[in-house]
């Protein structure tokens, strides 16, 4: 897990990067605003095609192909896969280029009152549309890799989207009219930059394509019953955020901008501890299950959610505590201001709440994926849907675009309430009382960092003013260093990271 670790905070730091050449030269208003919106449509579909459904369905089913029938008919499988998602998605990319216009208008009602709005997000959603095929397919070449124990380059693979992104932002965009539309060119590029840094490494495995399109073999069949209800859980996941955007087009501009700004960086510890930590339990969890090792799995399932808790609620407490300085010193540059920092702060405390939830419903969901049942997450999802589009609704107009933060935050951890439920129902009872333990050691080591982080940025005023990189960058290292070293003291006389052996 370290490698893919290592990887992915690389891409993540490079992520970071992207998002500050976005606030830098474009800010947090309509443009950025119609940017993100266009995005989210390729982004929807790709979770179908990609992260998504193909990968829980996709996984389980090559890694027992593998165990049973060897690499040969394994790899055959994966060209398969590739020729079926090139055909379907490249008339899918079509299609969506064809009818961007009344997509956009339903995604993003509210753009209709700002002239042109419209009209520049249906051209870069045109622009992005043929990103889903190039993805969908480092989506299933990361998935193979990953069944072979190669972590690495996969996780490293997303860092090529982003340095596409970042050139073109700096280095193109005088020569697009509005500048903006680089962005769109540098997302598509970055696709096929993410597919074929992976293509080497799947070819050393011996890894050769045919092209093969068939739904008859056994196999496909398998992953396209298996992709069915998790296509309807993706949906009701990806509702969410469409309801999120459609509601946050019609809060003030830039209301859309903050919102991902704030997820961004949000996503930067799910990327490198909760994600990393899901994609390298899921082919382990796939093979356990493959041997019916149930008390096994559930080792192995408690020891990664335990893993993510020791991570990912540290790291929310201290996002919470330093949400405005972090905004202001990372984005606040060139067009970025100080009320935007604030803002985008905001949003960021907001979702820093669902930060452990988020990471813990990708592992409880991969017990299910485990064990080839994609229904128990589906209906979960679904009823989760109900639960964040009601608080998006309630929450919308006392707290603004906050409100559509922290609604996914408590529905997550709605979403993992009922999935840990239905786990001991179903399949067995994990012993939760050791993430309980972890939980409350955790929370009273990061308290206290955070109480300590919390004095050295009042003593600093980094709360009420940002006064530059120079200045601010070392008082919030010292406060965080400060933070941390407390939590890491305290942890360890709790022994809070005591190697786990069981």
């Amino acid at each position: 897990m370290a490698r893919f670790s290592g990887s992915t905070l690389i891409s993540r730091l490079l992520g970071l990067a992207r998002e500050q050449v976005m606030s830098h030269f474009f800010g947090a208003g309509i443009a950025v605003d119609s940017f993100n919106a266009a995005f989210r449509i390729p982004n929807l579909l790709r979770d179908f095609f990609a992260e998504g459904a193909l990968s829980v369905a996709y996984v389980p089913v090559f890694s027992e192909k593998l165990k049973k029938e060897g690499k040969e008919q394994a790899f055959l499988l994966t060209s398969t896969i590739l020729t079926v998602l090139s055909v379907i998605l490249g008339l899918v990319s079509v299609i969506g280029i064809v009818i961007a216009p009344w997509i956009v208008r339903v995604i993003a009602p509210g753009f209709a009152d700002s002239p042109g709005q419209i009209e520049l997000t249906v051209a870069m959603t045109r622009i992005m549309f043929p990103f889903l095929a190039f993805v969908a397919a480092a989506a299933a070449i990361m998935g193979t890799l990953n069944c072979f124990g190669r972590f690495g380059i996969p996780a490293l693979a997303p860092a090529g989207f982003n340095m596409a992104s970042i050139i073109a932002g700096i280095f193109f965009r005088r020569y697009f009219d509005p500048p903006i539309l680089v962005m769109a060119w540098g997302a598509t590029i970055g696709g096929i930059i993410q597919m074929a840094m992976q293509i080497p490494q799947l070819y050393k495995l011996g890894f050769r394509f045919r092209f093969r399109f068939s739904f008859t073999d056994n196999a496909v069949s398998k992953i396209i019953k298996l992709m069915g209800p998790a296509a309807v859980g993706v949906a009701a996941a990806q509702l969410n955020i469409i309801v999120g955007t459609l509601l946050a087009s019609l809060q003030p501009a830039g209301s859309i901008s903050y919102l991902s700004y704030a997820f961004r960086l949000m996503h930067f510890p799910l990327g490198v501890f909760g994600v990393a930590v899901a994609a390298v339990s899921l082919p382990d969890l796939s093979a356990i299950a493959a041997e019916g090792k149930t008390e096994l799995l559930f080792s192995k399932y408690i020891r990664s959610c335990k893993t993510q808790l020791l991570f990912l609620w540290p790291s929310a407490l201290f996002l919470i505590v330093g949400a405005r300085p972090i905004c202001a010193v990372i984005y606040q540059h060139g067009l970025f201001g100080w009320q935007d920092s604030i803002n985008a702060a905001y949003a960021l405390q907001a979702y820093s709440v669902g930060l452990i939830f988020f990471g813990l419903v990708r592992l409880a969901a991969q017990v299910f994926y485990a064990h080839k049942n994609t229904a128990t997450p589906v209906r979960i999802s679904m009823i989760t849907v109900g639960i964040n589009i009601l608080l998006s609704l309630l929450l919308m107009k006392p707290l603004g675009f906050v409100g559509l933060a922290l609604a996914p935050s408590l529905s997550a951890a709605a979403n993992f309430t009922m999935l840990s439920s239905r786990i001991r129902k179903k399949i067995g009872r994990p012993d939760y009382r050791q993430l309980y333990n972890v939980f409350v050691k955790a929370t009273i080591a990061a308290g206290a960092g955070c109480v300590a982080t919390y004095i050295f940025l009042s003593f600093f005023n980094l709360y009420d003013n940002y006064a530059g990189l120079i200045n601010t960058v070392p008082q919030l290292a010292l406060a965080f260093a400060v933070g941390i070293a407390v939590f890491a003291g305290i942890g360890w006389i709790l022994g809070l990271f005591k190697r786990d052996t069981k």
